[in-house]
């Protein structure tokens, strides 16, 4: 009856942890501040979604100019080829004749120069000079035969008129490396579209991120963890979807750890009626069944005492500092190790924190060491491995925890294999260690001990 009595306890989770009603075996739930700095440290990475996002609308940016200029190359290609194979004929019409004499070419020349803006030279078709204005320009090579670009980045262009002539012509006002002026509008184009489209990403992935925030709070027990649900996006729905869960979420667990507390304290009544009942039995009753109620008693009145404190420190653990004063820790644990016989050296150690809680905590590990401890004398040591943190030791000789199950024995009514009933305790008072330690910031470890045994070694702040 009692097994299954703690079987159906196991299966409802009285250790009355907000985060998860279902925890994983040996799992721990971190808290919330814990949480968010991890949160803070991984969005740090190149994974985050405003990155991506950003960072897609520039590619996507790129690859549109790559295809602007693109076109823009081949229609222009197009473009001076035909003028290339007109202006030869113009150019001709224009021209004085080649059998002009040299003066009424020059002349000619200056003109359409000055009315132009250009520079010019012309050669007859063997190669020598006729005319030109302004700096003679190189003349064409004898390979080339017909129209186009001799130096595109100088902008001089050599046009063969119909009577073999060669007419070279450049801008005074040309601006060499046209093309990057192409490609620096472009970057001024996309640079303009990417410092308005960043608010704008950022601004969407920001809200997601702190709706991020409040569900890993939300999952690490903080059951008041809200998000801001202005808005009327599909970001903003989910955020709504997730504030209704969230307080169905906390009436659920809040009216679970008020039955579960009323339970606790309600037994107390019917079990005192019994212990009564017991003293009052006759002496002749059979003394072995009256040492089996006795003993049954003072397991049921320890377990009822257990889940009572592990269902308050659920449902004070956001104002349990407010009760924190200063403690000796150095005092406390040698009057607890005092009363269990157990060995005790240590510093002076004062930390903020609640003095029956801590008093709890020491005695739950002096007496689950008494217990599977063996006859051995417990040794406990209190030192001060660092400026701001203090450390208490609980070592016992007995045969030990294996690896797997070191994270185990803190959960809840759990039971190492071998071990009896007979033996005592009801399998929350490590649990409750834990609890203790996490609501002082801290935490506990079960360690294997050199030689044999085991060590609870319980890490607090000092601060």
């Amino acid at each position: 009856m009692r097994s299954q009595t703690r079987a159906h306890w196991k299966n409802r989770d009285v250790s009355g942890s907000a985060s998860s009603v279902q925890r994983e075996p040996g799992a721990r739930v971190k808290s919330p501040t814990v949480l968010r700095a991890q949160e803070a440290a991984h969005l740090r990475g190149r994974d985050r979604l405003y990155a991506r996002i950003y960072f897609a609308l520039l590619a996507g940016l790129l690859l549109v100019a790559c295809i602007f200029w693109g076109v823009w190359r081949w229609t222009a290609t197009q473009h001076e080829r035909a003028a290339f194979e007109t202006y030869p004929e113009l150019a001709s019409q224009v021209m004085p004749a080649a059998a002009a004499p040299a003066d009424v070419q020059q002349r000619a020349l200056e003109t359409w120069g000055r009315r132009m803006g250009v520079q010019l030279t012309l050669y007859a078709p063997t190669g020598e000079l006729v005319a030109h204005t302004g700096d003679v320009l190189p003349a064409p090579g004898v390979e080339r035969t017909q129209s186009g670009w001799l130096d595109f980045d100088a902008g001089i262009a050599a046009l063969k008129l119909v009577d073999g002539r060669w007419l070279i012509g450049r801008r005074a006002s040309f601006i060499p490396h046209q093309p990057l002026r192409v490609a620096g509008l472009l970057a001024l184009i996309a640079l303009a579209v990417s410092m308005v489209a960043y608010p704008v990403v950022r601004r969407l992935t920001l809200r997601l991120e702190k709706l991020q925030v409040s569900v890993e709070a939300l999952g690490a027990g903080d059951l008041k963890a809200r998000v801001d649900a202005s808005g009327c996006d599909e970001v903003a729905r989910l955020a709504q979807s997730f504030n209704r869960a969230a307080a169905r979420i906390e009436a659920l667990v809040a009216s679970q750890k008020t039955m579960l507390a009323n339970a606790s304290h309600e037994l107390r009544s019917p079990l005192a009626r019994i212990r009564m009942a017991v003293e009052l039995a006759e002496p002749q009753a059979n003394p072995a069944v009256r040492e089996e109620l006795r003993r049954n008693i003072v397991e049921l009145d320890l377990l009822i005492d257990e889940i009572l404190l592990a269902s308050r420190l659920e449902a004070n653990a956001p104002n349990l500092s407010d009760d924190f004063e200063t403690v000796d820790l150095t005092a406390l644990a040698a009057e607890e190790c005092a009363r269990a016989g157990a060995q005790f050296s240590g510093a002076q150690v004062h930390l903020r924190g609640d003095s029956r809680l801590l008093r709890r905590l020491v005695r739950n590990l002096l007496d689950n060491g008494r217990r599977h401890g063996g006859s051995s004398v417990l040794e406990v040591a209190l030192i001060v491995p660092q400026a701001n943190t203090a450390q208490l030791d609980v070592c016992d000789r007995g045969s030990g925890i294996p690896a797997e199950l070191r994270e185990r024995v803190f959960e809840p009514f759990f039971r190492a294999p071998g071990t009896r009933e007979g033996d005592g305790g009801v399998g929350l008072g490590l649990t409750l260690v834990r609890s203790i330690a996490e609501r002082h910031n801290g935490q506990v470890k079960c360690l294997p001990r050199p030689g044999g045994g085991s060590c609870f070694s319980v890490t607090l702040p000092l601060s």
